[in-house]
């Protein structure tokens, strides 16, 4: 495909396994045609399928898929269209896998982790002319769409929630002379909801295995450096990540706060009762998602014409935040053991309570306390009994 034979609308297939992995390359490719025409799948059945239906411009598919494999399909591709536009990924770079590949003339052999800057240059090439760009207005509302209709309906597909950290200097910060220092990467991220929440769920996928990663920094090493970056990198392409709206930015700015003083509580408490203060910590920075994927939707409301008031946001909050959250939890298959200590936040149920439970429980109570309001009470409650915590310890947690 060169530049004279370009298509007004390109269709392009995506094939890729890990579900992660599969929305980056949806917003790589959307953030170089954000009119392009996408078909994705998850096995290379389906994939082969599609190519007998429909005519692509461009097909980007992994070697690893189940059933059939990437290769195959690029042989499948070669016997009917010799110059079909087909990148083959793989986490396979070796000089005996990339010798087997050439014969079947891919347009690309990228290696995994991908070049995020390398693939963007690619499809550029292939999608767009030179010096040429493609802006997309915005959908309208449909007309007669109501508030809560809209949130009902966007519930189940939220991306979840806006950006609090820019990840592009995160990233920049975390870069050393021997590549990406993964702790460093985590002290700058650590108090993101949504990048916290995303790389847990991309390192508990169909593509990794064994103990259920309930944190971000076993999150980090369980995908390594060039997998981490790229799926961060990767959150700043989509759709409102940062709200325009002040009101909203407002909400968030609170939200983010309570998620970061629970989180952070909790882990005092946690260290300070021997148990284990990270996964304490990821619950309480999590706890928000739902709040915050809400008002998220909220900007795409605003930005679609729809009228929006702070009475509306706190009515929309109320009405829909933990239905949200709930939604995204499970949807992103975070671990039970992890949605259970986030439920302990909201509430306690049953007569049997395990303690980082009721650390959650007591954290979030005080972090809901304004700055005026002491202690007494809190110290007091059936959490802080059950805990054996008193006055004095939760001072010290509080002034740490």
């Amino acid at each position: 495909m060169t530049a004279v034979d370009l298509p007004a609308v390109p269709r392009v297939l995506i094939a890729e396994a890990d579900p992660w992995s599969r929305d980056l390359l949806k917003q790589v490719l959307l953030n170089v045609r954000c009119d392009a025409r996408l078909d994705v799948c998850a096995d290379g059945q389906q994939a082969a399928m599609l190519l007998r239906e429909k005519t692509y411009d461009l097909i980007l598919a992994d070697w690893e898929l189940p059933g059939v494999d990437g290769l195959s399909l690029l042989r499948s591709v070669r016997q009917k269209r010799r110059s079909l536009p087909f990148i083959l990924l793989s986490s396979r770079n070796d000089s005996a896998s990339v010798r087997e590949a050439l014969p079947l003339a891919p347009t690309a052999y990228l290696t995994k982790p991908l070049n995020m800057e390398g693939l963007t240059q690619r499809l550029q090439d292939l999608l767009l002319n030179e010096g040429e760009s493609v802006y997309c207005e915005i959908a309208p509302l449909a007309p007669g769409m109501t508030l809560p209709v809209f949130l009902e309906r966007r519930r189940e597909a939220s991306d979840g929630a806006p950006l609090r950290v820019d990840v592009k200097n995160a990233v920049e910060h975390s870069l050393t002379p021997d590549g990406l220092d993964l702790e460093r990467l985590e002290d700058q991220v650590r108090m993101d909801p949504q990048i916290t929440a995303v790389l847990i769920a991309a390192a508990n996928s169909a593509g990794h295995h064994g103990t259920p990663v309930q944190t971000l920094s076993a999150a980090l090493h369980t995908l390594a450096a060039g997998q981490s970056m790229n799926l961060i990198l990767g959150l700043a392409l989509k759709h409102n990540v940062v709200l325009g709206d002040p009101a909203l930015v407002a909400y968030a700015e609170r939200h983010w706060q309570l998620s970061q003083d629970t989180a952070d509580y909790a882990r005092r408490l946690a260290r300070m009762l021997e148990l284990d203060h990270e996964r304490c910590y990821s619950a309480g920075i999590l706890h928000r998602l739902g709040d915050l994927a809400l008002l998220r939707c909220l900007e795409d409301w605003r930005q679609g014409g729809g009228a929006l008031d702070d009475e509306a946001i706190g009515e929309s909050l109320d009405t829909y935040g933990a239905a949200y959250g709930s939604a995204l939890r499970t949807r992103w298959r975070l671990p039970l053991e992890l949605r259970q200590l986030i439920a302990s936040i909201y509430s306690l149920e049953g007569g049997v309570y395990l303690r980082e439970s009721l650390v959650m429980n007591l954290a979030a109570q005080m972090a809901r306390l304004t700055e005026r309001e002491g202690l007494e009470e809190l110290a007091s409650s059936k959490t802080a009994r059950l805990l054996r915590v008193g006055l004095s310890e939760l001072t010290r947690v509080r002034k740490a």
